[in-house]
């Protein structure tokens, strides 16, 4: 079991029912996140000495050396896939996993920093990039990303102060992934398919995606894989959030200068160098989800997953699956609603929290007088800046929180979420988790 809380999270439950029903949710979500396993991820596309993707194969004995590098929250678990499995000749991890590295002497793992890069983060690109350029026509360059290689693995345009000032701007304003990646690339000199512009050998990038729709191109910033969007597109989503005035000048003067010419554009489709270039997909939100529903159905629920593309502000999300759940006409005694992707939050207050928790403080008042156990749960562990990996609610939570003298509304409006639901003792707490594909909400209703 990855929650570290879990007796705590299953004892807040008022009555039997709620007690068990919590219980149930969580080894659902324990479920899900085995389901995406890095390492697994991995291992079941390596055949002896041969990598095979659906009807692809790819004969390793074809090369003379195999380089890895690898970055996001997953590169851990990928990258020892590999090192256990094959001749690995050298290789580079960038991680956020402070407590771990890849057990072998022919990697060097380095701790960079998530969601805001540091200098781990360049000085891990810049090896990364030296590695790559030893690269021969003979060898095979293995590229494994996850979520969180955007921050992992920089290589800055500007100054590191003013890239990370431009990132918290980003994050905070309810802009969405593709469009935070859209910068991010025009920033870089590593993304967008820049990271292998001048390799001279094959690539292979295996993927696990944190974007709803697996869009390689915004997967950690599409370092291996072309880029359709522009420095204009970058420009647009500035003003389109109200940043144009508090980005650093830097920031403003490196896209202007990209749009008048002065600078190269991020790798397009046409560039040559992707026709010795293969990006797979190996784990995604869709896989975490099936599996919920299949120990779902396996503890007894009628079961219905719902979609793997949610997005938008949390609280109003958490709202309409609430209504969602309360209007569905259902005769089973328990009947249990799976949905995936990933919401955002438009930071207005000072509090502490992320899109997961925020998503389950917005309903606790909808669901105070219903039979419903709302719970939202990051699937990489860590939900925006907190060491909670989401929350989860019930009809009493609202009784709970009454009577610590506490109301959600203030804490909502604050972006307190964190500290509302430490108060009543349902944050889900479970440390990184070494993987990483967006969101699981879990809905239950039952008479």
């Amino acid at each position: 079991m990855i929650f570290k809380n879990a007796r705590n999270i299953i004892e807040n439950g008022l009555t039997p029912e709620i007690k068990k029903i919590r219980a149930d949710i969580l080894k659902i979500f324990n479920s899900s996140i085995e389901a995406v396993n890095p390492y697994n991820a991995v291992i079941k596309h390596i055949d002896k000495n041969k990598l095979v993707y659906d009807t692809q194969v790819f004969d390793l004995e074809n090369f003379e050396k195999i380089y890895v590098v690898s970055f996001g929250k997953a590169s851990i678990g990928m990258t020892q896939a590999f090192c256990d499995k094959l001749n690995v000749t050298k290789g580079i991890v960038i991680t956020n996993q402070k407590d771990k590295k890849v057990n072998s002497d022919k990697i060097e793992t380095i701790i960079g920093s998530h969601p805001i890069p540091n200098e781990k983060s360049i000085e891990g690109a810049d090896k990364i990039i030296k590695l790559i350029e030893n690269c021969t026509e003979k060898d095979l360059l293995i590229v494994l990303i996850s979520g969180g290689g955007s921050a992992l693995l920089a290589k800055p345009k500007i100054n590191l102060f003013d890239l990370q000032k431009t990132t918290d701007l980003l994050l905070k304003s309810g802009a969405n992934i593709n469009e935070i990646n859209t910068i991010r690339k025009h920033l870089s000199y590593v993304k967008g398919g820049q990271l292998i512009k001048n390799v001279k050998c094959q690539v292979i990038s295996m993927i696990i995606s944190d974007i709803i729709g697996d869009p390689l191109e915004f997967i950690s910033s599409g370092p291996t894989y072309p880029d359709s969007t522009s420095y204009e597109d970058s420009l647009r989503i500035i003003k389109k959030y109200n940043l144009i005035d508090n980005v650093p000048t830097s920031t403003i003067n490196t896209i202007k200068k990209g749009i008048s010419g002065n600078i190269p554009e991020t790798l397009k489709s046409d560039d040559p160098i992707f026709k010795n270039v293969s990006n797979f997909i190996i784990a995604n939100n869709k896989l975490a989800c099936i599996k919920a529903k299949e120990k779902a159905v396996e503890l007894g629920y009628k079961t219905i997953y719902l979609t793997s593309a949610i997005d938008g502000e949390a609280r109003d999300i958490g709202r309409f699956l609430v209504e969602k759940a309360k209007n569905y006409e259902t005769n089973n005694k328990k009947t249990l609603f799976i949905s995936g992707g990933e919401t955002t939050v438009t930071i207005k207050g000072k509090g502490k929290g992320g899109r997961n928790q925020e998503m389950v403080l917005a309903v606790v008042e909808n669901i105070s007088d219903e039979n419903i156990i709302f719970s939202s749960f990051a699937s990489d562990g860590v939900d925006g800046m907190s060491d909670a990996a989401g929350a989860i609610a019930d009809k009493y939570s609202l009784k709970r929180c009454k009577e610590k003298n506490i109301l959600p509304d203030g804490y909502l409006n604050n972006n307190d979420s964190y500290n509302f639901f430490k108060k009543i003792g349902d944050l889900l707490i479970t440390n990184s988790t070494g993987t990483n594909v967006m969101d699981i909400q879990i809905i239950v209703k039952f008479f």
